[in-house]
């Protein structure tokens, strides 16, 4: 099979558009435009690129985290409530500015899914009624958020996430692969068209000639009345049948066009494609090589992942939920900025929050009974899927072995029908053919002739399917990336 690079195609095409001629391509030749030019290729980047920074996103967050916030300006005016000291409530009219600024530093840790952080701020206070200004701040402080006895999200993601970036990137080979077998289907729909078309017009030329000789021999008195209108009535049928080949070649000549993304208006020509030369096929290699490329063969470990996840996330929410939250710094006030860093007093505060399920009438419980029968349908439906998997791999090796044994057998009889005709054409224009035998030897060459051209695209469509089940090249020997 002749493979072709891009800009070789790309410069065929410029010179066939510069001088007008038709424009001819190879399988080969559209399978690489396809990869290249087609939606679904671009579609395919688009989507490559989405799962990169899907996961660059995922390893942004277990990075430290440099941030800064706060309050710039915080301006009040109001009327708002003061308690008195005997208790009473005087609203009282107030004018202020209070403003904060806080930059931090935070690490998430996905070993207990805690998050250890260190920061320090500077708040500033201005009451315009009494035109007085402070200042407070924490020069440093450094703490920890820790949940208790909680479901650690961060460890499953960080166990499932690069699946899905491994999944997101074998997805793309396969996309591509699939453009490839997508493409070769719209190749071989024109391609069937364009010998049907050919057919018609042979058919239909040699319909026009074998009536002209036929009304001579009538004349001559060697055939009858009768044999001469059949020789019409299939004449008649020729011309229709043309008609519609036209038709047809030219709604498939578009679809493939759509397909390449060609605004090209030139017409396509298209050759007949042989066999791939031969080679080995061990279904054992292919089913190693599937479970090792495929991205279904990642999905399956992603999705146990996932419904065990979800299991141990039932089982942990059921239970005490407690978080402990606890800081440690250094912190001071004064009149002007600098007056917080001199002899700063310390800062400490320690939080326990738990909360403990006492009576849910049997929520948690089902809840739980939920996730595990869930954990349990994944369970099956990964092992149903998985024998599926290798069962479309056992089919389609099979398959692609006996379809080049059928391409090399329909080859050599589309060659002997074509010759028989031949032979057949020449003994009816010397009277030794009737033309009932006549029109059989033109059926069996037409048939023969679309039986390869079918033979051929079942080949070529299967070789490709086995190239998307297994993302494995088994004429190079090597994997397809």
């Amino acid at each position: 099979m002749r493979r072709f690079s891009f800009p070789a195609v790309f410069l065929l095409a410029v010179i066939g558009q510069a001088f007008g001629q038709v424009q001819r391509y190879t399988l080969s030749e559209v399978v690489q435009l396809a990869r290249v030019q087609s939606i679904s290729s671009k579609q395919a980047v688009t989507r490559k690129k989405t799962n990169y920074w899907q996961y660059r996103s995922f390893i942004a967050d277990f990075k430290p985290q440099l941030s800064l916030n706060g309050i710039l300006p915080g301006f009040t005016r109001s009327y708002i409530q003061v308690v008195q000291p005997d208790g009473t409530i005087s609203f009282r009219n107030v004018s202020y500015n209070n403003s904060l600024v806080n930059l931090g530093l935070s690490q998430n840790i996905a070993l207990t899914g805690g998050t250890i952080f260190v920061q320090k701020e500077l708040q500033r206070f201005d009451d315009f009624d009494r035109k007085s200004t402070s200042y407070n701040g924490i020069p440093v402080e450094i703490g920890i958020n820790q949940p208790l006895f909680r479901f650690n999200e961060m460890k499953w993601i960080r166990k499932i996430e690069p699946l899905k970036f491994q999944e997101g990137s074998q997805q793309f080979v396969s996309s591509l692969e699939q453009v490839s077998l997508d493409a070769t289907g719209y190749y071989f729909e024109l391609l069937v068209a364009q010998v049907n078309l050919q057919i018609a017009e042979k058919n239909r030329s040699n319909s026009d000639t074998l009536f002209k000789i036929a009304g001579h021999k009538l004349q001559l008195g060697k055939i009858s009345q009768n044999d001469l209108l059949q020789l019409q009535m299939g004449l008649l049928t020729a011309q229709k049948d043309l008609a519609s080949a036209k038709q047809a070649a030219a709604v498939a000549s578009m679809q493939l066009k759509m397909f390449l993304s060609s605004r090209n208006q030139q017409s396509l020509e298209l050759e007949i494609p042989i066999e791939a030369g031969e080679f080995e096929i061990d279904t054992k290699v292919a089913l190693e090589e599937a479970f090792a490329n495929r991205s279904d063969a990642i999905g399956f470990k992603r999705r146990l992942l996932e419904a065990e996840m979800e299991t141990q996330r039932a089982k942990k929410e059921n239970g005490l939920n407690a978080s402990l939250q606890a800081t440690f710094g250094l912190s001071n006030q004064g009149a002007r900025p600098g007056d917080i860093y001199v002899n700063p007093q310390d800062r400490e505060s320690v939080r326990l929050e738990f909360v403990l399920p006492i009576m849910t009438w049997g929520r948690n419980k089902a809840r739980s009974e939920i996730a595990r029968a869930n954990q349990e349908f994944a369970q099956q439906s990964v092992e149903q899927d998985k024998l599926t998997f290798e069962q479309q791999i056992f089919t389609q090796v099979t398959l692609l072995q006996m379809l080049q044994k059928q391409a090399k057998l329909t080859k050599l009889a589309d060659g002997i029908a074509a010759n028989r005709y031949q032979i057949a054409q020449d003994r009816f224009i010397l009277s030794d053919l009737s033309v009932t035998d006549l029109g059989i030897a033109m059926q069996e060459k037409d048939r023969a002739r679309r039986d390869y051209i079918i033979a051929l695209r079942d080949y070529w469509q299967s070789y490709y399917s086995l190239r998307l089940l297994t993302l494995y090249d088994f004429e190079k020997n090597e994997k397809i990336r």
